[in-house]
């Protein structure tokens, strides 16, 4: 063997050696390596194809991120008129027309009584007759409830009542907003759109805005659009509750062979995995395998479950193929959840490609050198 085949035969086992140690140039593995376990029982992770069959299935598990499961109060109906709560003002008028009457003076038709509390325990004292539960009532149903109780000592009495609302019967409306601060309810048909259009409406620039509720010590999360676009979703609120308009801060990863590798924020209350395909900038022409999309998620401890009712592993990966129609509709309604990671893999070819780019380069340089010796 003369030198210059003896150069080519050693940079040609540089590049096989380089193959069989599996360090291409890529950005990203390809599915088969992804997925490879000897022992599928051993394995530390589950893999599901993300198919019209396995939709209804995984639509039940639980999520990853609490939030999303607080879910949101709907609208409701009932009447407009007011509540009285613990902590409002009463002013009562009783009208008497009894020459000895309890209330009133000689030539005295009426007394007022102003500026009465309303319990903690949500009564009202009234004089001969004690202490009348009225929170939760309207003023009228509390108004016959005090005249009631006085006919039973005066039979003619008649009763005017007046209502101002205590710090009970406000929400606050903390950021987000021009002018954050405490509103009072005024009336039972108050809403959140109410609510952010007294406090000037949403602050410019926020992402995605969502209002975030706490009521009774729960949290209610919701997109401010889905709430605009959605009437049953305008929630009337009550007295006590807290609002805060704040943008979203939700997020899930791209990487491998995608449009972009970044951390990508959520642009609308649900990403489907059709949307997040679309919001990385699809599958990379020249090198992604858009037959092997993967979605990787991590559950809680909680949420794992024997059989089919939920995750078998805390480590799970969801296979999509957008290559056919079945796995196209399926991405479009399999739902990301926040700090999901979508994995373009590399097409096979890619390798293929890179390998006989070597190949070619091997044999370029073989040549060079053995035209400069000659």
């Amino acid at each position: 063997m003369n030198k210059h085949s003896a150069k080519i035969v050693t940079l040609y086992a540089l590049v096989l050696t380089l193959v069989g140690c599996s360090v291409l140039p890529r950005g990203a593995g390809v599915e088969r390596e992804i997925l490879d376990s000897s022992n599928q029982e051993t394995r530390e992770f589950a893999v599901h194809s993300v198919t019209r069959d396995f939709l209804p299935l995984v639509s039940d598990w639980p999520v990853t991120n609490p939030e999303v499961s607080s879910g949101w109060i709907r609208h409701g109906h009932t009447q407009a008129e007011p509540v009285i709560a613990p902590g409002d003002r009463l002013s009562l008028v009783i009208w008497d027309t009894e020459e000895n009457s309890l209330f009133t003076a000689l030539q005295q038709k009426s007394v007022r009584l102003d500026d009465v509390p309303v319990s903690p325990a949500g009564t009202v004292f009234v004089p001969y007759v004690n202490a009348i539960r009225v929170a939760g009532n309207t003023v009228e149903v509390a108004r016959r409830k005090i005249q009631t109780k006085l006919e039973d000592i005066i039979p003619s009495a008649q009763v005017q009542l007046y209502h101002e609302q205590g710090a009970a019967n406000a929400v606050d409306l903390v950021g987000g907003v021009t002018k954050p601060g405490s509103y009072p309810v005024i009336d039972r048909h108050f809403t959140i759109l109410n609510l952010i259009s007294q406090g000037g409406g949403v602050t410019a620039g926020l992402r995605n805005p969502r209002a975030r509720l706490n009521r009774a010590g729960r949290t209610y999360v919701r997109s401010i659009t889905d709430i605009y676009e959605n009437p049953a979703l305008d929630t009337r609120l009550q007295g006590g509750d807290k609002v805060i308009v704040e943008q979203d801060t939700r997020y899930f990863l791209s990487l491998g062979a995608a449009g972009q590798e970044s951390l990508i924020h959520f642009t609308k209350e649900s990403v489907t995995a059709l949307d997040a395909m679309a919001l990385v900038g699809g599958v990379a022409d020249s090198r992604g395998n858009p037959a092997a999309i993967l979605i990787l998620r991590e559950y809680p401890t909680s949420a794992v479950r024997d059989g089919i009712r939920g995750p078998q592993h805390q480590r799970t990966i969801f296979s999509l193929d957008l290559t056919n129609a079945d796995g196209l509709f399926s991405a479009g309604r399999f739902q990301i959840q926040p700090k999901d990671t979508v994995l373009v893999t590399e097409s096979p070819i890619t390798s293929a490609q890179t390998i006989l780019g070597l190949v070619g380069s091997v044999f370029g340089i073989a040549i060079s050198a053995s035209s400069v010796s000659d």
